[in-house]
């Protein structure tokens, strides 16, 4: 995992661009629409970047990160981290030039969505729900609808162009014609809005394609815009290839193609039937691709067939697992989600932390400590399953106390003479002065690891 001081030290170089037309109106739609999503300081530089520019103007003056760090009053690394949120938001684009060892940085802002186009986003809409509830999502949503205007009864009387001006003569046509454009100028514009990007990595369309043939799927109706629309449909609800084939041929029309309409309709029909009308939730995603550390890998020991065991599970699904088949309670799921979604934790390390939290503490999930241990892990920047894993077994007396509610100050007065709290087998337990867990202890832990093997 790269650390932000290998991509950005403060002497590097950086000018910021527009490339569009930015508006007062956008300022409505950062502030309700988009900061919800990426956070106060992600909005901040945002802004920052935007006061670069001079009025009418689509260009900055080139400066160092140093002084961007002087006006926002922050930290290069949170500079970093905020500007990978706008850059995965699709408000933001960076260019990178290298000569004689000094880095040039071209931050290229990026116009918001308009309301209508971020309502019709389904990823968008559905993420600005779960952060805001159900309330007030309404409430924001109201204040950009306004009322339609029906026509019935109205007749248009709006003069043409022709109507009001005279024809321009051709040889004043021509003499506009003459005047062209210099080299490397472009007008300034509004161009069209920029959506989410994903990487297509998210659903595996070899496999994909070979179905098709025993769908009688024509290839040909998996045009670009329906291929943009699968792998948003699989981010968003987390269907495989095998899945996506068959609503596919629910959307099939009589000419063989498919409506995209009836595409997001049917995989949304597909998901609440397969999870009792319940919307997608943050509790189904599993670790993203980057953060995978066994990725192609072939596990050599036990603690690396458990990284990848809990690399490819969602939170939720190991839920189920560690209750013995049983559905997690809804106060349960609201725990883990309001932690992903607060803490920006990746699936994978919230997995080692309900791991870890479930056998601790006798598979109770207890909002207070879930919360202390996830912030602590975040602060900690923790991306993938064997830092967290390493990260509880270096802080694992920290986090007993944690549970206890006992102060650090009061360890040795307060210590048992026999420990009877289980660990997960994978936590370090070369502590000297702890005994051992009893036999009954070690049996109920043993039992609750079993179950994990069957993930694979």
């Amino acid at each position: 995992m790269k650390q932000h001081w290998m991509e950005l030290v403060p002497i590097d170089r950086y000018i910021v661009h527009s490339s569009s037309i930015l508006h007062d109106f956008d300022r409505n739609v950062l502030t309700n629409l988009y900061q919800p999503l990426i956070g106060s300081g992600a909005f901040s530089l945002y802004m920052s970047l935007w006061g670069e520019l001079e009025k009418q103007k689509m260009w900055g003056k080139d400066t160092t990160h140093h002084t961007l760090m002087i006006m926002m009053d922050m930290p290069l690394q949170k500079i970093y981290q905020y500007r990978q949120k706008l850059e995965a938001i699709g408000l933001l684009k960076t260019y990178l030039s290298e000569k004689d060892n000094v880095r040039h940085f071209v931050y290229e802002i990026s116009p918001p969505l308009s309301p209508k186009a971020f309502f019709d986003d389904m990823i968008l809409a559905m993420f600005l729900y779960h952060r805001l509830g159900k309330t007030k999502y309404n409430q924001v949503r109201s204040t950009f609808l306004s009322p339609s205007f029906d026509t019935t009864g109205y007749q248009e009387v709006t003069s043409s162009f022709h109507d009001v001006f005279e024809s321009v003569p051709p040889s004043e046509l021509k003499k506009v014609e003459q005047i062209e454009l210099q080299e490397e100028q472009v007008f300034h514009d509004r161009k069209e809005e920029n959506s989410l990007q994903f990487s297509s990595d998210l659903f595996n369309f070899d496999l994909f394609y070979e179905g098709l043939a025993d769908a009688v799927i024509p290839k040909k109706a998996i045009t670009k815009k329906i291929k943009e629309t699968i792998i948003r449909l699989a981010y968003l609800y987390g269907v495989d290839h095998i899945q996506m084939k068959n609503v596919i041929m629910s959307a099939l029309d009589i000419d063989n193609t498919i409506d995209e309409e009836m595409l997001r309709k049917k995989v949304r029909e597909w998901y609440q039937f397969q999870h009792g009308n319940q919307l997608p939730a943050l509790v189904e995603r599993t670790q993203p691709l980057q953060y995978q550390t066994m990725q192609n890998k072939e596990p050599a020991t036990q603690e690396e067939k458990l990284i990848q065991q809990l690399e490819l599970v969602s939170p939720r699904q190991l839920l189920i697992e560690m209750s013995g088949g049983a559905e997690p309670s809804s106060g349960d799921l609201k725990i883990i989600e309001d932690v992903m979604f607060n803490q920006k934790l990746p699936a994978g390390v919230i997995n080692v932390l309900i791991q870890y939290v479930m056998i601790r503490t006798d598979m109770k999930l207890t909002k207070g400590y879930v919360e202390k241990i996830a912030s602590h892990w975040a602060r900690k920047k923790v991306k993938t399953v064997k830092e967290a894993m390493e990260l509880a077994k270096e802080e694992n007396r920290q986090y007993q106390e944690w549970a206890k509610g006992k102060s650090t100050t009061k360890r040795a007065t307060n210590r048992q003479a026999v420990r009877t709290e289980m660990v997960p087998d994978w936590v370090n337990k070369e502590e000297e002065q702890q005994p051992q867990e009893t036999a009954e202890a070690e049996q109920k832990r043993k039992e609750i690891e079993e179950k994990l093997k069957r993930f694979q």
